[in-house]
């Protein structure tokens, strides 16, 4: 019997096929992945075989020519996979990065370089970041400057997930400096091996740490102009599209998330007792954890709904920024309550649950901030009808 009104019975196929995935590579390696500080090249290849790296892609190219609903459950099972570093690996790939090329590149770009995003040869990362500029995308400094055929780019870009171990960036760069703000933002597509372009230093982060993150430094760095993606100056524009499915996809593993969180506490409270009884036993643990599931129920709904609005080419901004607030809220009230009800043992380093509060945290800064989602909702209140 179908269980929902926006998927079928293909995407519970493809459901499946993820979590043993999942199963069978992920979970008896993530720590390992933990320790090392980044997930390994060939998990992503192996990811591409089963036709995951390209499932918004056209088929010429590899890719499985599917929509953000699909994109949506592959974000919610790496979410369960409870290691978010790996989840948000490939979530940027898939994502966060390549749409900017899918979007904005040019036939000979595409042809050039999606054959081998799709197939996990060329992994990629989106530079915006900045150490003065996060969400204020409109606030970043790094310059690039035309000089005959090439533009030169100067400038440093913090937080970037794929940043040590990626072979193929997109980069914002600020190309008019007498446009204010969101003007004169331009993005340009630099590989690895560029000169000028250098990792700076590998960054050590609390959670995520099976993700490596990068600070990178464009010092006199030549671009060629065909190197330039979407137009001059159009760059702002391309960074928002880009930011709703980055957006509805974060929620989705926010969501995957804060399921195995729960399902992991359940399993713990109906096992462990304390005072002649399970924790299970108790009225008030119930209670918070059937209305905490009850929130993620909420929470899961509202990322399929606004997936589906995305596949319907209705504009549903405010509903992604309220995806994005939410889930990215909850998740972190999910796993306070979750480790709260592990005691000590989910405080210990190595736990699960301890693993993934500290992958959590960031679910409701990156991507966008929950006060700077708020701020886009409340833009947009006067257009709620009732």
């Amino acid at each position: 019997m179908q269980r929902s009104i926006y998927f079928t019975e293909e995407h519970d196929l493809l459901r499946d096929q993820i979590r043993r995935f999942i199963s069978e590579k992920v979970v008896p390696n993530g720590d390992a992945w933990e320790a090392d500080g980044m997930t390994p090249r060939q998990i992503l290849k192996d990811l591409a075989s089963l036709g995951l790296l390209g499932i918004r892609y056209p088929e010429q190219f590899g890719g499985s020519n599917l929509n953000t609903l699909e994109s949506v459950v592959l974000a919610e099972e790496l979410g369960r996979s409870s290691y978010g570093g790996f989840a948000i690996t490939v979530l940027v790939h898939t994502d966060m990065a390549s749409p900017h090329l899918a979007n904005a590149g040019t036939p000979e770009q595409i042809e050039k370089y999606m054959p081998d995003i799709i197939k996990g040869n060329l992994i990629t990362a989106v530079a915006v970041t900045e150490p003065d500029a996060g969400s204020d995308v409109a606030g970043l400094n790094t310059r690039a400057v035309k000089e005959g055929n090439d533009w030169v780019l100067n400038g440093t870009k913090t937080f970037i997930t794929n940043g040590v171990h990626g072979d193929l960036y997109f980069v914002a760069a600020r190309t008019d400096t007498s446009q204010k703000g969101s003007r004169g933002i331009t993005m340009f597509i630099v590989e690895k091996g560029t000169p000028g372009f250098t990792v700076g230093r590998a960054i050590d982060k609390m959670g995520w740490q099976s993700s490596d993150t990068a600070e990178l430094i464009f010092d006199e760095c030549c671009v060629p102009e065909n190197n330039i993606l979407g137009g001059v100056d159009q760059g702002f524009y391309a960074i928002l599209k880009n930011f709703q499915n980055e957006r509805i996809v974060l929620g989705a593993q926010a969501i995957g998330e804060a399921q195995k969180a729960l399902e992991l506490t359940l399993e713990y409270t109906r096992n462990r007792k304390a005072f002649e009884a399970t924790l299970w036993d108790k009225q008030t643990i119930r209670q918070r954890l059937s209305m905490r599931l009850s929130e993620v129920e909420a929470g899961r709904q509202m990322v399929y709904h606004a997936a589906w609005l995305d596949t319907q080419g209705i504009d549903c901004t405010k509903e992604v920024s309220m995806v994005k607030a939410y889930c990215g809220e909850l998740v972190n009230k999910v796993m306070y309550d979750c480790q709260q009800f592990h005691g000590g043992f989910g405080c210990i380093k190595g736990t699960v649950i301890e693993r993934m509060v500290r992958d959590a945290r960031i679910q409701s800064i990156g991507g966008g901030a929950t006060e700077v989602m708020l701020e886009e909702v409340a833009k947009r209140l006067s257009l709620i009808h009732i």
